[in-house]
């Protein structure tokens, strides 16, 4: 099969085709290839596959052809020049930011992250020597005050679950360039096909692939994008922490990220219903989603944003108790965690972070009692809002 170019044709085209020259003989659907080691000719061909950086064809930690599969789409789709895939979403941040800062150096984070990655800024970092300053993402000028001589990288996270606040990625990514500093994005709740942070200046993109990429509810896998260099220095330390992923894993993101443009379209369409028809709703007390003209930071995703994607999260009158009834009378979301799978699910942050964070950790992310997020899947717009009505009558 010759080679073809593929730049002109949209991203829902370009997931499907950018990776079929890679293994034509495995037919239209690719295969598992699921061997842990392979063999060489020679050993000087052992000895070159041994070192080279992301080799898929010497040892599963190196590298994995079905995730060299998906590791092409996704660096394609996020305009990056090579991407790896791991075994979850902080697996991929945490071993990121590892290769990248040491002792008695400075990173950055916002107030507001994943859980995860608030716990790795929080309690692991400081553990090996590294210095964390967390600042409010919705001050850009905060980044810039926050930088030391010392500090080596600004993590970022844009549209932040659940409260959906958002980072200025152009003024950050700006900020971090005048100072030399290396940029990292959390891009799970936007996915490529709404924002492409390295397009704007940031470095590094991290995904939980196990979200919108794989979009099933029925895998666990991460991923990071960026510069090839840069990949070779994380590649080095995945090599010794092993967060690789499966070959299963990566096959079934693989077969997820072929409609994730399809998905994304109605994922963001429930999104705006619900938000809109929440957000005039008497038992609502507010509606956080960027797509809302009343969201304090509307025109920076408008700016930013190529639509608005399908997380949301508003807050239920009644406090905890009103949130628990109204969860428990909804008969189509989940009521789970995670998100970005083809069914809707719904979450009480106060009830699923209790225990795991202070108090007034979850305080200071905006996180009231009766706080519901909820991910919208891709049943029909009409059932969601006719669900979530019956629902909000139960409080």
């Amino acid at each position: 099969m010759k080679n073809r170019s593929y730049s002109q044709f949209g991203p829902g085209t370009r997931a499907l085709h950018v990776d079929r020259e890679m293994d034509p003989g495995s037919g239209v659907a690719p295969a598992i290839q699921q061997s842990v080691t392979h063999f060489a000719e020679s050993g000087e061909e052992f000895s070159l596959k041994a070192s080279e950086p992301l080799n898929d064809q010497f040892y599963a930690r190196h590298g994995n052809p079905t995730a060299s599969r998906l590791a092409k789409i996704l660096a394609d789709l996020e305009g990056a020049e090579a991407a790896m895939i791991m075994a979850s979403g902080m697996g991929a941040i945490a071993t990121t930011v590892l290769a990248l800062v040491g002792q008695r150096d400075h990173v950055i984070g916002q107030t507001s992250h994943y859980i995860g990655t608030t716990n790795l800024l929080t309690q692991v970092l400081p553990k090996f020597g590294v210095e964390v300053t967390q600042v409010d993402q919705t001050d850009a000028e905060a980044f810039r005050r926050a930088i030391r001589p010392e500090t080596k990288l600004i993590i970022v996270e844009t549209p932040v679950n659940p409260t959906m606040r958002l980072t200025d990625l152009t003024a950050v990514a700006e900020i971090a360039r005048q100072a030399g500093v290396l940029t990292l994005c959390d891009n799970t709740v936007a996915t490529p096909l709404i924002t492409r942070p390295i397009d704007i200046g940031i470095d590094l993109v991290a995904h939980s692939a196990t979200k919108y990429i794989g979009g099933h509810h029925d895998l666990l896998a991460g991923a990071i994008c960026g510069p090839k260099a840069l990949l070779d220095r994380i590649w080095d330390m995945t090599m010794n922490l092993g967060a690789i992923s499966a070959p299963f894993n990566a096959w079934l993101a693989l077969r997820g990220i072929r409609t994730l443009g399809l998905r994304m379209g109605q994922h963001s369409r429930n999104g705006m219903a619900i938000a809109e028809y929440l957000s005039s709703h008497p038992k609502i007390a507010r509606v956080n989603y960027p797509g809302l003209r009343c969201h304090p930071q509307h025109d920076l995703a408008q700016r930013q944003m190529n639509g608005f994607g399908g997380l949301l999260s508003y807050e239920v009158v009644g406090g905890y108790e009103g949130g628990r009834r109204f969860i428990q009378a909804l008969q189509l979301p989940f009521n789970a965690g995670s998100l970005g799978g083809v069914d809707s699910l719904v979450i009480q942050p106060a009830a699923m972070w209790g225990g795991r964070l202070p108090d007034e950790v979850v305080q200071s992310q905006g996180v009231g009692p009766g706080l519901i997020r909820m991910a919208a899947g891709i049943e029909e717009t009409a059932d969601l809002l006719a669900d979530l009505a019956q629902a909000l009558d139960h409080i």
